[in-house]
């Protein structure tokens, strides 16, 4: 009795187990009922019918990578170069990728190579060394047009590698460093170019800023010139102001008191007197000065009466 609770226990756990599908998060299962595609089982707990239904594959839905084996192609000008590619796709039809293709990743591989002969034939090494994104570019739009009926979508392709021969590899090195070179030497001669030119456009402007400020120079003390003549012309001018001035008040003076010219005549001649008394002075008198002294008797009443 014991036996046979045991076995239908065991047999009611085996039905479980193979009634009951708990699938993960971005996962699909494929369900076939007695051979035939039946349905999908979603994310969760998915109940089966046991010995009936039966899962064929789980698919992944998740964006996954596919590394295509590195590629030896020779390209239009007869150069063999290896290419290393990478395929980045996700599955959006779980149906179509397992009754569409036997094996979607082989088939994306084969017609990765395929396509990667085919372009890189048309295009010489300098092209395919430089065109990484057009052969992206082109092997995406081949897969696109190809795993559309198998339920796979293209996400992205990348070449990450190209490999031309050593030889060839070797070459472009040296003609690399000879660019470089050659780009450095018209780099030095640039500089020292540009360094003649700085120096020349720095000695005129040191020249037209010297000639300025001599000018300027100039300017200044011809102006500091001209105002100290003005200031000594208009100081003279004061001074024979003043002069005629204190020359005016004295005549005016004279005349208040009284004297005419015979007086400043005979003042004159006293003067004169005084510098004739020296040992060496001798004075002439001119022929006009003699007339006038027949009234210097009269001059000297005159003085006496104003006393």
């Amino acid at each position: 009795m014991i036996y046979i609770v045991f076995l239908i226990l065991v047999i009611i756990i085996l039905v479980v187990g193979l009634s009951v599908k708990i699938v993960p998060q971005q996962r699909v299962g494929v369900v076939e009922r007695l051979g035939k595609y039946n349905r999908l089982l979603t994310p969760g707990v998915n109940i089966l019918v046991p010995f009936i239904d039966h899962v064929r594959v789980n698919h992944d839905l998740r964006i996954q990578q596919a590394n295509v084996p590195p590629q030896t192609v020779i390209t239009k000008d007869n150069v063999q170069v290896q290419i290393d590619t990478i395929i980045f796709y996700q599955i959006v039809a779980p149906e179509q990728a397992t009754y569409g293709i036997s094996d979607y990743v082989f088939g994306v591989r084969n017609i990765t190579t395929a396509t990667l002969r085919q372009i890189i034939g048309n295009m010489e090494l300098d092209e395919t060394l430089s065109g990484r994104e057009r052969i992206s570019s082109n092997i995406r739009l081949a897969l696109d047009e190809a795993t559309e009926k198998w339920g796979v979508r293209i996400e992205r392709v990348e070449v990450l590698d190209i490999k031309p021969p050593s030889d060839i590899q070797e070459a472009m090195d040296k003609q690399m460093k000879a660019e470089r070179s050659k780009r450095a030497i018209v780099l030095e001669a640039e500089a020292a170019k540009q360094d003649v030119i700085l120096r020349a456009e720095g000695d005129k402007q040191s020249k037209i800023l010297k000639a300025e400020g001599d000018k300027e120079a100039r300017i200044r003390q011809a102006e500091g010139l001209r105002q100290a003549q003005e200031l000594e012309a208009l100081g003279q001018a004061k001074a024979i102001q003043a002069v005629a001035e204190a020359e005016k008040t004295r005549i005016e003076l004279l005349r208040s008191a009284g004297l005419d010219e015979k007086v400043l005549a005979y003042r004159s001649f006293e003067a004169l007197e005084e510098m004739a008394k020296g040992a060496a002075n001798k004075v002439f008198l001119p022929v006009r000065a003699v007339d006038s002294l027949g009234s210097i008797g009269a001059i000297g009443e005159v003085f006496r009466e104003k006393g």
